[in-house]
């Protein structure tokens, strides 16, 4: 039987777009060689009409210049056809794209929420409040070690800030009264001659000039050790 009526031959795998896309390219890149040809055939006949003068010759060449001119525009129609295919075939390329994008969104939030759900199963809110309330109680009472630890052992609670301010006021009074009560003798010595801006005493004779007289501390003309003799 199969020798009478053949084989049933396997089917290959259906053309993809992409496929479709590139073999109607192909096609329109023949049509459009072709319209070429015909553009530079049109030329030439344009030519040898504008050189030819009225006549028998010049009506056969004009006849052969429309009949290029029909298969031009036949041409033309089946070129703007393949690219009406073409521009049908990316729209179908263009929506099954954002279909397997969406799809894999799809599949990647699908993933992501079996894997949110799987976790928490294992976090509990309950768990989180008690956790919350143990940390504050923890935090309170390291506060309130630490209050206690640092409290002064001689100084009472119960301490009125007025009467120490008092305190203080009196303190500064009495030391005030002190310092007036001691007498100019028992007080510190100041530097009276800084005071009166004097200049410092010599503390010894000051040189004698070449030729001219000696001086005593105070800056007077010295008397002579005969003269005091005499």
């Amino acid at each position: 039987m199969k020798k009478i009526f053949g084989a049933k031959k396997d089917k290959g795998p259906p053309p993809s777009i992409q496929d479709a896309t590139e073999r109607i390219n192909k096609r329109g890149e023949t049509v459009d060689e072709k319209i070429k040809k015909l553009d530079e055939e049109l030329a030439r006949y344009k030519e040898q009409i504008r050189k030819t003068r009225p006549g028998p010759s010049q009506e056969a060449i004009k006849a052969r210049a429309i009949r290029l001119l029909k298969h031009k525009r036949m041409y033309e129609e089946q070129r703007n056809m393949l690219y009406n295919q073409t521009y049908n075939l990316d729209q179908v390329a263009f929506a099954a794209d954002g279909l397997k994008d969406a799809q894999q969104t799809m599949n990647a939030m699908k993933a992501a929420n079996k894997e949110l759900k799987g976790m928490m199963k294992t976090v509990k809110i309950d768990e989180i409040d008690n956790m919350q309330d143990e940390m504050t109680d923890l935090m309170d009472v390291s506060n309130e070690i630490q209050e206690t630890l640092g409290r002064s052992y001689n100084i009472p609670d119960d301490v009125d800030e007025e009467e120490l301010m008092g305190e203080l006021d009196a303190l500064e009074s009495d030391m005030e009264f002190e310092s007036a009560a001691v007498p100019s003798y028992l007080q510190p010595e100041s530097d009276f001659d800084a005071d009166l801006n004097l200049p410092a005493a010599p503390t010894r004779p000051a040189a004698v000039p070449a030729g001219g007289v000696q001086e005593d501390e105070l800056g007077l003309p010295s008397v002579p050790r005969a003269s005091l003799r005499s």
